[in-house]
């Protein structure tokens, strides 16, 4: 490709196919493009906003160039967010895994350290003692004992690593803040996204319907990138788009305060178990039980939000939940 050709492009205002930007990404792994043009590059896209192609393009790079998960489970879903919502909760999307689990799904949870919160999925996973690894056969294993794996992002997406210290410098969101989502190694059939406003929303299901993903995105209208319960949400599947309140899940508005994750990743780890154990407060349970339950209709787009609320909150209410992170905890630590 030809560098300078491309920048002049993207200064001119135009946009790049999703070719294009694939091949931007392989370069970039290869060394063969100079910081200062990756800096260029990434600013003009920020400047215009990333097109739906350009998303596309970049995430096929990453994937391609990466370190492949592709699992043996069949179908499986993981549950994530965007991130940046700055309402610092406690691991909604993590603990929601472990209700799907132990539903009877397979769940395969792509994640990392946190970037704006006090803790991260990586964080709260590696404070149960786990060990993260990109062995295909450990992960296989883990998730056909227990319906759960972790991939943790760091092992796999090699492109972010060349371009960590120029985000660094640039200091402001650029096109691979909105890829975390996108890249899980395993490629999942099924993803549950939760998102911080409805632009967002728009431009994750544009995505999702180029790419083939049967897909569900939640967004709290008061800013959460997941189901808070704290008033009125959003919801958008392959087939529907629907504005929902707390009270049409048989559930009460919940108390931003009960949503914390606390001052510490230690305060993390507790919180995220008391619910497991269902210790939690009401508001933090029924959180859980919600993106859970979104996630189950993703998978299961036939059964009602009252039979996947039932579902989940079998799940965590039987010690099922729990279950399912003794044994991932026993299996990878």
């Amino acid at each position: 490709m030809n560098t300078k050709d491309t920048l002049q492009r993207l200064i001119a205002g135009d946009t790049l196919s999703s070719q294009e930007a694939h091949d931007i990404v392989v370069e970039i792994t290869k060394q063969s493009i100079p910081d200062m043009q990756i800096g260029a590059i990434l600013t003009a896209i920020q400047m215009r906003g990333a097109t739906v192609d350009e998303i596309v393009g970049f995430r096929e790079g990453i994937l391609e160039t990466g370190v492949p998960a592709r699992l043996n489970a069949g179908n499986y879903i993981d549950v994530v967010g965007t991130g940046g919502d700055q309402k610092n909760t406690f691991n909604i999307s993590t603990c929601a895994c472990f209700v799907i689990a132990g539903a009877g799904y397979k769940v395969a949870k792509h994640g990392n350290y946190a970037a704006t919160s006090v803790s991260g999925a990586s964080d709260v996973i590696e404070g149960h003692g786990v060990k993260f690894t990109a062995d295909l056969d450990r992960l296989n294993h883990s998730i056909d004992e227990c319906g759960f794996v972790y991939l943790h992002a760091q092992l796999f997406a090699r492109a972010m690593k060349f371009v960590a210290p120029i985000r660094k410098a640039l200091q402001f969101p650029t096109i691979f803040n909105l890829l975390g989502p996108l890249v899980n190694p395993s490629q999942p059939k099924y993803q549950l996204l939760g998102v911080a406003n409805l632009d967002q929303m728009r431009l994750y299901s544009s995505v999702y319907k180029k790419i083939g993903i049967n897909y569900g995105i939640v967004n709290s209208i008061d800013g959460y990138d997941e189901i808070s319960l704290t008033g009125d949400f959003k919801v958008t599947t392959n087939d529907v788009e629907r504005l929902y309140t707390p009270a049409d899940l048989g559930m009460h508005v919940a108390n931003p305060v009960n949503l914390r994750g606390g001052n510490s990743k230690r305060d993390a780890v507790k919180i995220f178990d008391s619910v497991l154990r269902g210790t939690a407060n009401e508001d933090q349970k029924n959180v859980v039980l919600a993106n859970a339950a979104y996630a189950i209709g993703v998978i299961e787009p036939h059964m009602s939000i009252a039979d996947t609320v039932a579902i989940a909150r079998e799940s965590l209410e039987s010690g099922k939940a729990y279950q399912v992170l003794k044994k991932f905890v026993e299996l990878n630590s």
